[in-house]
């Protein structure tokens, strides 16, 4: 698996590297600020972009908008979004195009270094990865959600993470038929169909949730 970072954190971006590098994970190129991520992800097209929001030399969305640029050439290109906070509107953004693996976590979840590589080895096959604290604020901006009991709340803020339904089940210490039922309810009310595919049905709960 083949990386291009964008941090302008020095510590932190010779930490990721580590990190990556520790767990047989290239790290192709480790850019500092917005105008050199585009060049760099047009010249590797990385299994995934782990990519802070705020880079120089504006520090306002350089970063996303590099990140989303480089989606419009390369289609399907994995981008797991760093950001310092919760930022519904550069979610919003990146969840808009469908295609490819998403992340979006919180930059002191870096800590966990086991949460970290699962999340880049997840987006990267394909999947999500969200903060739950992003998701718990993109769910609460949502009027449509207070149809939902507390319970289908939760299984969807699990949902919004990118848990399959048997690691939801285990997670909440039902049965996996209580999961399926849940989420049934989840999609009726949110008038939404059900899918098969657990990455396609989180992006569309995503998307429909930042619509």
């Amino acid at each position: 698996m083949r990386v291009v970072i964008a941090e302008d954190l020095a510590l932190l971006r010779e930490g990721l590297t580590r990190i990556l590098t520790a767990f047989d994970i290239e790290v192709a190129e480790a850019v500092d600020n917005g105008p050199a991520l585009l060049p760099a992800l047009l010249r590797h097209r990385p299994d995934v972009a782990v990519v802070d929001v705020r880079l120089p030399p504006t520090f306002t969305d350089e970063g996303l908008q590099a990140a989303i640029a480089a989606r419009a050439q390369v289609p399907g290109l994995p981008v797991l979004v760093l950001s310092q906070h919760v930022e519904p509107l550069y979610a919003r953004e990146l969840l808009t195009d469908r295609r490819g693996g998403v992340g979006y976590l919180l930059k002191d979840r870096v800590s966990d270094v086991a949460q970290f590589v699962d999340a880049v080895r997840r987006v990267a096959a394909g999947g999500t990865a969200m903060d739950p604290e992003v998701v718990s604020q993109l769910l609460a901006r949502r009027g449509p959600l207070a149809a939902l009991t507390p319970r289908e709340r939760e299984v969807l803020g699990q949902m919004a993470e990118g848990r399959s339904n048997a690691a939801i089940a285990a997670k909440l210490f039902v049965t996996e038929k209580a999961i399926s039922k849940h989420i049934n309810n989840i999609f009726t009310k949110l008038a939404m169909p059900p899918s098969d595919d657990d990455n396609r049905r989180v992006l569309a709960v995503l998307a429909y949730l930042n619509a």
